[in-house]
């Protein structure tokens, strides 16, 4: 595992890792992980859902360094997996703008994620160095 995280409906939030947080009627996960450890498609986020019925946004972030200004990147890809089922893909692309139109670098998308789901977010990177970093979070209400 890449982190610590709460389990579905646990009342007491730890932040980031590879759990899902609830809090009242809301919830969240986040990850922020380093580009050398998603170098092929790795969980960065793995929990089952509650008795409840999430409906909120996934975003992604790509790779970004995280120890000086970032000039050029890489190719990220996300999949968001619901019970061993890829769902939804999304690619991001940090590379040199200079050829043209700038590619997205991060994308919001909504979803809606059944009770007793098993979610898995993957993530894998062109970029290989410790330095840069790639996120994604999952926000929004329970019902």
């Amino acid at each position: 595992m890449l982190g610590g995280g709460n389990p579905a409906g646990g009342s007491n939030p730890t932040g980031t890792g590879q759990g899902f947080n609830t809090i009242g009627e809301f919830a969240y996960a986040y990850n922020e992980v380093a580009s050398n450890l998603v170098q092929s498609v790795t969980n960065t986020l793995d929990f089952t859902t509650g008795n409840y019925l999430f409906v909120g946004k996934w975003t992604v972030c790509g790779s970004v360094n995280n120890v000086g200004v970032s000039v050029g990147g890489g190719v990220d890809q996300f999949y968001l997996i619901l019970n061993n089922q890829t769902i939804m893909s999304l690619k991001t692309d940090t590379g040199d703008s200079s050829a043209g139109e700038l590619p997205p670098q991060a994308l919001t998308v909504p979803v809606i994620i059944p009770p007793y789901s098993h979610v898995e977010i993957a993530a894998v990177c062109t970029i290989n160095n410790s330095a840069w970093l790639v996120s994604n979070s999952l926000t929004g209400r329970i019902y």
